[in-house]
């Protein structure tokens, strides 16, 4: 599976079954999702899109999966916070640069929790530490705050 962050949209997860038939699935920001399947004698072409609704969404992630908790949004309390994961692309802006030049907190209110970093993890990054394409950010903040935070890393 591949995983394209859409700055300001969500996350994209291309899938290409044992069949050799394509799946998309768009996770919007706002809890739904987009399913697109492609034609099997043209990839490229959608046969099938179907866009979902948040509670259609969960009903078919508990179909799928139950007991789960989706690999994107880790996390909603009633206190309107959102933990949420956000890959760095290898072409963005901020690849290489130190986490402190993005002025994320002061900007977003967003706090960086945590960077994965292939097999490693990195709790609590400080504003020196050094960003690399494929790093991804683990993000608490408000849902606009998260928004804007995927926007700023999303930059090119």
């Amino acid at each position: 599976m591949r995983t394209t962050p859409l700055p300001g949209i969500g996350v994209q997860y291309d899938l290409t079954t044992r069949e050799h038939r394509n799946l998309s699935v768009i996770a919007h920001r706002d809890g739904t999702r987009t399913v697109s399947l492609y034609r099997a004698d043209d990839p490229d072409a959608c046969a099938e899109s179907l866009h979902l609704t948040g509670p259609e969404t969960a009903s078919l992630i508990d179909a799928l999966m139950p007991a789960h908790h989706s690999p994107n949004v880790l996390h909603t309390t009633d206190l309107g916070l959102v933990a949420e994961r956000v890959e760095l692309s290898a072409h963005s802006h901020w690849n290489g640069r130190v986490l402190g030049e993005t002025r994320m907190r002061t900007e977003t209110g967003v706090s960086v929790v945590a960077v994965l970093r292939r097999a490693e993890a990195r709790p609590s990054p400080a504003p020196d530490f050094r960003l690399a394409g494929g790093d991804t950010l683990i993000l608490i903040g408000t849902r606009e705050g998260v928004d804007a935070a995927a926007a700023i890393l999303g930059r090119e």
